[in-house]
C-alpha cells in the first residue's frame, strides 16, 4: 500500500494555462520563479505537493455557455434560440424526473424569513422542495457552480497536456494542484470575486478515469461550462450539497474535511481493490477537489460516476442501508414527477428478480453457479450468486477500513419486450471491464461478471422483467469515537429498533442479509 507521505507545499509551479473555451484569454502570471517547499499546513489533508497557476478568467461568450435560460422543466424542448446556444444542451432524461423552478431563484426573501415561522413550517417547506433542479440565472448557486465549471475544465486540461505516464507512485495519491481564478464581470457565467480550484490526488484519478475509459474530453465537456448543473434536494439527513452535471452522468457532492482526510488515506487501498475487482459496486471517484471564494473558508467536493445513468426510464429509486431507523420517506404523489429516493421501509414487499439469465450456457455462467455451492442447477442463478458474492467482497473490504454508514443505491427501470431475453440490447460482453487495469488475479477471484451492453454497465444487472441499477456510495464515514459515541446514544433511543450507526462487522453482514432475502 502507498503510504501517504508529510503534508507540505510547493509554491510558484508553473503549468501551462488550459482555457475554457477557444476565446478565452488563458494567461498564466509570468511568475516562474524558483521551487521550494515550505513547512507543512496545518491544515492539511495528506498531500504533499502544490503546484499553482493563476489564470485569467474567460472573456464574455468564451467556450461554452453554462447559462440556459432561467429553470425550466426537464424533458420540454427549448427555444429554437436556446437550443442553438451550443451542443452540450442536456438531453431530455424522460417522463420521470422534473426541473421546477428553483426555490431559490425570486423567493430569497420568503426563504430567509422561514427561520421566524417554526419548525413545523420550515420542515413543510423542505419537504415542497425536494426534488431535481436546474441551476440557472438567479439561481443563488448560479456563481458558484459557474466556479466549479470553469475550475474543473482547467483541472482537466492539466491532465490532458500532462497525462500521468508509467507506473502509479505515492506522488500521484499526495499531489494538489492549485489554480488561482481571477475574477470577472463579463458574460452569464461571471464570477465577479476570484477564487482558487484545487485538485487533490490528481495523476491518481486520471489514471482511474483512463482505466475506465473514460476519455478526458468527454469528462471535461460533461462537467465544464458546456449547461448549468443541476441541483438535487433531498431527504438526506447530511449537510452536504449535491450536484449532477447538465447530462445526469456525474454527481457531484461536498464533503467536510476529515471526510477528504478518511478518502485521501483510503484512495490507494480503494484502488488496488478496483483492480483486483473490476466489476465492484463501488461507486467509481473520478476526483476530488477543493474550492475557496476570495478569501472565505475551503470547500471540498467529490466528482463520482452516477449510478442512476442513464436516466430516462428508471422509475424508481431507493437509498438502502438495511436498518429501520429513519429510512422511510413519504412517496410522492401517484402520476408526479418528482424524482424521490426511497428508503429501507418503502421497499417491503418488494424483491430483485434477477432470474436464471445467461446469454448461453458459458463457462463463465457455470463457474457463477459452482461457486455458489448448487452445481449447474443452482436455483440462486448466477447473477444472483454474483451480485450475493460481490457484496462480501465490497463490504468485507469497506470493513477492513473501518467504514460505515455507506449506502446501497438502487433503482428500477422496466425492459421494453424486445429488451427481454437474449435479445438485441441484452447482449453481454465477457470483455467489458475496467480497460487498462492490470492485475495479477485470476478471473474467478476477481468475480467477474457479464456486462451488458450499455452505459454505465458497472452499475447495472439486468432481470427478466426490469434493469436493476445498484451501487455502494458514501464511503468516507470511519468508526471513531464520534461514531462510537451515537451507537452508545441510540441504543439507549431506539432499544430494540435497528440504527445505521452500529460497527463496521455489523453493518457489513446486515447489509449483505438484506441483499439476499431481497433478491430471488
Amino acid at each position: 500500500m502507498w503510504g501517504v507521505p508529510p503534508v507540505g507545499t510547493l509554491t510558484n509551479a508553473r503549468r501551462p494555462c488550459p482555457s475554457p473555451g477557444p476565446r478565452s484569454e488563458g494567461c498564466c502570471s509570468p511568475r516562474g520563479g524558483t521551487r521550494r517547499r515550505s513547512p507543512a499546513p496545518r491544515l492539511g489533508l495528506g498531500a504533499a505537493v502544490t503546484g499553482t497557476t493563476r489564470l485569467v478568467g474567460p472573456e464574455a461568450g468564451a467556450g461554452p455557455s453554462s447559462c440556459s435560460g432561467a429553470a425550466r422543466q426537464l424533458g420540454t424542448r427549448p427555444e429554437p434560440a436556446e437550443a442553438a446556444a451550443g451542443a452540450m444542451a442536456a438531453p431530455s432524461p424522460g417522463p420521470h424526473e422534473v426541473l421546477t423552478p428553483s426555490p431559490e431563484a425570486g423567493h430569497r426573501a420568503a426563504t430567509s424569513s422561514s427561520g421566524r415561522r417554526g419548525l413545523l413550517w420550515r420542515l413543510r417547506d423542505k419537504q415542497s422542495r425536494l426534488g431535481l433542479f436546474e441551476i440557472g440565472p438567479g439561481h443563488e448557486l448560479h456563481q458558484l457552480t459557474c466556479m466549479m465549471q470553469a475550475g474543473l475544465w482547467a483541472a482537466t486540461q492539466v491532465s490532458m497536456d500532462h497525462p500521468p505516464t508509467g507506473l502509479p507512485t505515492e506522488e500521484d495519491f499526495s499531489e494538489v494542484l492549485t489554480q488561482v481564478h481571477e475574477g470577472h464581470s463579463r458574460g452569464c457565467s461571471s464570477f465577479p470575486q476570484g477564487f482558487e480550484l484545487g485538485t487533490l490526488a490528481g495523476p491518481a484519478f486520471a489514471r482511474l478515469r483512463r482505466s475506465l475509459g473514460l476519455a478526458e474530453e468527454d469528462y471535461q465537456a460533461a462537467l465544464g461550462p458546456g449547461g448549468p448543473y443541476l441541483q438535487f434536494l433531498s431527504t438526506s439527513k447530511s449537510k452536504a450539497s449535491f450536484f449532477l452535471s447538465h447530462d445526469q452522468r456525474f454527481f457531484l457532492k461536498t464533503l467536510r474535511r476529515r471526510e477528504v482526510r478518511a478518502l485521501l488515506a483510503h484512495l490507494p487501498r480503494y484502488v488496488q481493490h478496483l483492480q483486483r475487482h473490476p466489476h465492484s459496486l463501488l461507486a467509481r471517484l473520478l476526483g476530488v477537489h477543493s474550492l475557496r471564494v476570495a478569501r472565505g473558508k475551503k470547500k471540498y467536493f467529490i466528482i463520482m460516476q452516477s449510478v442512476f445513468y442513464p436516466t430516462g426510464r428508471i422509475s424508481e429509486r431507493y437509498d438502502i442501508k438495511g436498518c429501520e431507523v429513519s429510512r422511510w420517506v413519504e412517496p410522492a404523489p401517484e402520476g408526479s414527477p418528482l424524482v424521490l429516493v426511497l428508503k429501507d421501509l418503502n421497499f417491503q414487499g418488494k424483491i430483485i428478480n434477477l432470474g436464471q439469465m445467461c446469454v448461453e450456457p458459458s463457462e463463465t455462467c457455470l463457474a457463477h453457479n459452482e461457486h455458489s455451492g448448487g452445481g449447474t442447477d443452482a436455483p440462486a442463478g448466477p447473477q444472483r450468486s454474483w451480485l450475493l458474492h460481490q457484496m462480501e467482497l465490497d463490504t468485507a473490504f469497506l470493513r477492513e477500513l473501518n467504514v460505515l454508514d455507506y449506502s446501497l443505491l438502487m433503482a428500477f427501470q422496466r425492459l421494453h419486450e424486445d429488451e427481454q431475453g437474449p435479445g438485441s440490447s441484452f447482449i453481454f460482453r465477457t470483455a467489458r471491464s475496467m480497460r487498462g487495469v492490470q492485475s495479477l488475479e485470476e478471473p474467478e477471484a476477481q468475480n467477474r461478471r457479464l456486462l451488458p451492453d450499455t452505459p454505465n454497465a458497472l452499475h447495472i444487472l439486468d432481470g427478466p422483467e426490469q434493469r436493476y441499477f445498484l451501487g455502494l456510495v458514501d464511503l468516507t464515514t470511519v468508526y471513531g469515537l464520534r461514531k462510537r459515541l451515537e451507537h452508545l446514544w441510540k441504543t439507549l433511543r431506539y432499544p430494540g429498533r435497528t440504527f445505521s450507526t452500529v460497527s463496521p462487522t455489523r453493518y457489513a453482514r446486515r447489509l449483505c442479509q438484506w441483499v439476499e432475502a431481497h433478491t430471488e
